[in-house]
């Protein structure tokens, strides 16, 4: 008799707002038992933590294609399939039967926005609460309205993919609230975001309750370097420094945005991680800027750079003002 294997499918995903809740939707509307692979929002080289069989299935969904290349080829080569939704720059696509890519890279979509298309807008509130967090604050605005949401619920959107994303900031799975695979799982039983704070309202006051604690310290800071186009701002080693990293860029481009912004949070080894916000009127040249950099990578809009060395602090901050003159 011959032996039976169980094909296993793999769900892996940024654990962001946008990485969270494309998968929400698309489990939604096609359930399926899965092994949940994610982590920080920086850690995107994820498909390099599967380890796939023939006749095995793989959805990747906001993560660099171009950061998961070597792992992507592994997999196929295995004999499993690919789905991959992304919004960030690929490089180059390999042409494979078992790949499925629907990847966009325009400054004003995210993933979870590529995923309702693909759904036909089955699960819209949770696309809208991804672009929120994406700080796609217009587009998710205007699809709102279009979509015919109360401004109470589009407040709540707001409020709550800004805080979802929050949530993924920080150096270390230590650093946050809620683990993203655990937060994903308990967001991943209702068919709208109205539906999980109705059920579990504690989850949300966590995670807003943080969220305003850590902003009002971040709020205190002045910037250590600013031009009429561009401003640095310098977190300390702390907890709450690394969760309200990348949130606090999107809150400065929103109050500012027409300036290009950096936010620099010093590491326990001495580097630094950078986040980067292209000025919301030309979002631009985010990810040409921090490609300059060994770790660097991202969009045109939003990039960082996860490992940036102490000496070349100073020459990150000439080349990020040069940018953005």
């Amino acid at each position: 008799m011959s032996e039976v294997v169980n094909k296993r499918h793999f769900d892996a995903f940024n654990g962001d707002a946008d990485g969270i809740c494309a998968l929400i939707q698309l489990r939604r509307a096609e359930p399926k038992e899965s092994i949940l692979v994610t982590g920080v929002k920086r850690d995107i080289n994820l498909l390099k933590r599967i380890d796939s069989r023939a006749g095995e299935t793989v959805t990747a969904l906001d993560i660099a294609f171009e950061k998961n290349n070597a792992d992507a080829a592994r997999i196929l080569e295995s004999g499993a399939s690919i789905f991959y939704v992304d919004h960030h720059n690929p490089g180059d696509i390999p042409e494979h039967h078992a790949l499925e890519t629907h990847i966009n890279t325009a400054p004003d979509i995210c993933t979870s926005l590529i995923v309702d298309r693909l759904l036909g807008g089955q699960y819209r509130a949770w696309a809208i609460t991804a672009a929120f967090g994406d700080n796609l604050t217009d587009v998710a605005r205007g699809l709102a309205q279009q979509s015919g949401f109360s401004a109470e619920e589009t407040e709540l959107m707001q409020k709550l993919g800004v805080c979802i994303n929050y949530n993924g900031y920080g150096s270390s799975l230590e650093d946050l609230f809620y683990h993203p695979a655990e937060l994903y799982q308990l967001m991943d039983a209702f068919d709208t975001p109205f539906d999980f704070v109705d059920a579990l309202p504690e989850v949300f006051e966590t995670l807003a309750n943080g969220y305003d604690s850590d902003m009002a310290c971040a709020s205190a800071l002045a910037p250590i370097r600013k031009t009429n186009t561009a401003a640095t701002f310098m977190l300390p080693d702390e907890q709450w420094a690394r969760r309200v990293s990348g949130v606090y860029g999107n809150d400065l481009a929103n109050r500012s945005p027409k300036r290009a912004h950096a936010v620099i949070t010093e590491k326990a080894d001495g580097t630094y991680q950078v986040s980067v916000r292209a000025p919301l009127t030309n979002k631009a040249g985010a990810d040409e800027l921090v490609k300059q950099f060994p770790t660097g990578g991202g969009r045109k809009g939003a990039a960082g750079i996860n490992v940036l060395p102490k000496d070349q602090l100073n020459a990150f901050i000439d080349a990020f003002e040069a940018q953005y003159s």
